[in-house]
């Protein structure tokens, strides 16, 4: 059984933020990133929010076909721990720590999540599209308002 805490769940505007962040940096896009990251002083923590949602599930493997866990499951599901610890204590350093934390994230997508010929870009979208789901799940529009429309293109 994990030992990750259950995340309180991220409202559509955050996610949007912080995959838009990440997006840019992931595309180099310095610019981008930098405006992104000047109007939400808490993307550091966005991201690490992100990057436990992300590293959770992955590193998080079921035992074998037996109910038993293996020894990779132990191993891989304590360096997911130290990875999401690691970038929750960096993200203390505050704002400046953003680009640090988003480098990991798209690392660890192009690592674990990508395969062949996928483009880590089509993987935060697609990441960024459930997450966005499942905020509003969580968060729905109040009646009347205006509906969350994704930067996914």
């Amino acid at each position: 059984m994990s030992t990750f805490a259950l995340l309180a769940p991220m409202t559509p505007d955050a996610v949007i933020s912080a995959f838009s962040y990440l997006r840019a940096v992931q595309a180099d896009d310095v610019e981008a990133a930098r405006e992104f990251a000047s109007t939400e002083l808490r993307m550091p923590v966005l991201l690490v929010d992100v990057a436990e949602r992300i590293v959770v599930p992955v590193t998080a493997l079921p035992g074998t076909d037996a109910g038993e866990p293996c020894a990779d499951t132990f191993a891989l599901e304590a360096l997911g721990r130290v990875l999401v610890t690691s970038l929750r204590i960096w993200a203390q350093a505050g704002p400046d720590a953003a680009e640090g934390i988003a480098r990991a994230v798209v690392d660890f997508a192009r690592q674990f999540l990508t395969e062949d010929h996928e483009d880590v870009a089509d993987i935060l979208r697609q990441l960024e599209a459930v997450g966005v789901g499942q905020a509003l799940d969580t968060h729905p529009a109040p009646a009347g308002g205006q509906p969350v429309r994704l930067s996914i293109v």
